[in-house]
């Protein structure tokens, strides 16, 4: 039966492990969190990221059934943080079959894992298969459907199977009584590297998903969305893991073969998981994020239930942060520093409205750093280091940051322009993220256009710069001339 106080997420991250390795999976290392050797993207965003080339056909030398817990950042969630489920920074469980088992086995070994490992109640568990795809040829995925109903039936709770479609279908049509497994499209339920099925790349591995989400109940859905269902944004549902079938690829002419050797990609989110065995669906009350919440009421004397989103947005950035540090990611101006540097920044900035005007990285970064001591030994190692980079970039970023609030200021009254912002950035530092956030929450307006206006401005100032480069090079006025 479900426990209303949940699985500790430090034992739901262990037990799962094990689990898998007594199903005869290989325990691997975890991926860093900048790639090796792949240059198409900043941070490693899921656990199967790194293991892509197996999925492609190479032989793993762990063998063919794999399991770890992958840390993953994703930035292009940052402005997304502050709700009640979103972070940059999360923990993927993962497990894999290369050319091994299949739908079957899959299924039935993550159910258990949640029905009888975690605790979940199955009468809480809903999931998602693929509607299939005339066009392209590609079946309605019967096959996991009938598998799923199997394990509810077996499991004493209702099964009922519903063709649903877009996410737009199941805003307007709902849940239905006794229903259980839905069927949506392309766009929902089928996995490429591109996003969606017509958007697979020629070349790529691809097939069907099964979803698995976790039911809060009717009073969490936020009906401007519309109607419940388990692909709606509204609240109700939340999302806790999803297994790729990949069993197809895509031809130079766009048409979809069955794969030889068909593979499984499973990835679940232990920080939802352990929200869902809490029963709560705000995954800021799990072990591994709860600890840095009370820390910061205590520095602050505020009340998380006052100050949510705020100290939603601290914890996640600073928990990101500390792991990049720890993966050898310092603050800088370029590619990963940058969203690093973005992730300090706004903390200390959310912080200062707190009423934290002193320096609090050193109170708070030991916290996050010992909840995941014991479980990444590289994270006990470098904890002293990871402090001090975190302090000195608050410390640098401060001084930054009282002058830059204070010219903000005077724009009160006025629309903030991208030339605004440009000058905010390079006359004091103020970074035109933090520049346009700040005053959207002081309540100045923000030029629609000010991204564009902001491009151009920092272009010109690069065409000055490169002219007068230029004239220091010839040892004329506008830069150092060359040394004799």
């Amino acid at each position: 039966m479900w426990d209303a106080e949940g699985m500790d997420a430090h034992e739901i991250r262990n037990r799962y492990l094990a689990f898998l390795e007594e199903n005869g999976h290989t325990l691997i290392p975890r991926a860093p969190l900048v790639p090796r050797g792949d240059t198409s993207t900043l941070f490693n965003g899921s656990g199967m990221q790194s293991l892509l080339p197996y999925l492609l056909g190479e032989t793993h030398p762990a063998g063919q059934r794999l399991v770890d817990s992958q840390p993953c950042v994703r930035a292009q969630d940052i402005d997304d943080v502050g709700d009640n489920r979103h972070t940059t920074f999360f923990e993927m469980l993962g497990n894999w079959s290369l050319g091994d088992y299949f739908k079957e086995e899959q299924i039935r070994q993550f159910s258990a894992f949640l029905f009888d490992v975690v605790g979940l109640d199955p009468e809480h568990v809903y999931v998602t298969c693929f509607i299939g795809d005339e066009a392209n040829g590609i079946p309605r995925d019967d096959e996991a459907a009938s598998i799923w109903a199997r394990v509810f039936a077996e499991r004493g709770v209702s099964n009922g199977i519903a063709a649903i479609g877009s996410q737009a279908d199941g805003d307007a049509r709902g849940v239905h009584p006794g229903e259980r497994i839905f069927f949506y499209d392309g766009g929902e339920n089928w996995w490429s590297r591109g996003g969606s099925l017509e958007a697979t790349p020629i070349g790529d591995p691809c097939g069907p998903d099964s979803e698995v989400f976790y039911d809060f109940g009717p009073s969490h859905q936020d009906a401007s969305y519309g109607l419940a269902h388990p692909a709606s944004d509204g609240g109700q549902f939340m999302e806790i893991g999803n297994q790729v079938f990949m069993q197809y690829r895509r031809l130079d002419d766009g048409s979809f073969e069955e794969l030889a050797r068909r593979n499984v990609d499973f990835g679940g989110g232990l920080e939802r998981i352990a929200a869902a065995s809490l029963g709560s669906d705000d995954v800021f009350r799990i072990s591994l994020l709860w600890p840095i919440i009370e820390k910061l009421e205590s520095l602050t004397g505020k009340s998380y239930d006052d100050e949510t989103a705020s100290m939603r947005i601290i914890a996640d950035h600073l928990r990101g942060a500390t792991f990049l540090a720890v993966d050898g990611v310092r603050p800088s101006n370029k590619e990963q520093g940058y969203v690093m540097r973005r992730l300090l920044r706004r903390a200390i900035r959310l912080a200062l409205s707190l009423g934290l005007a002193e320096n609090f990285f050193a109170e708070v970064v030991p916290v996050i750093a010992d909840l995941y001591a014991d479980d990444y030994p590289e994270v006990a190692a470098s904890r002293d280091e990871v402090v001090a980079v975190l302090v000195k970039e608050e410390n640098s970023f401060r001084r930054t940051l009282e002058g830059g609030l204070i010219a903000l200021g005077e724009y009160e009254g006025r629309v903030l322009t991208g030339a605004d912002v440009f000058r905010l950035s390079d006359t004091h530092g103020f970074p035109r993220e933090l520049s346009v956030e700040e005053a959207r929450r002081l309540g100045i307006e923000v030029a629609a256009d000010w991204e564009a206006e902001f491009a151009e401005a920092l272009e010109e100032q690069r065409a000055r710069s490169r002219g007068a480069t230029r004239l220091g090079a010839a040892g004329l006025p506008g830069g150092a001339a060359a040394s004799s």
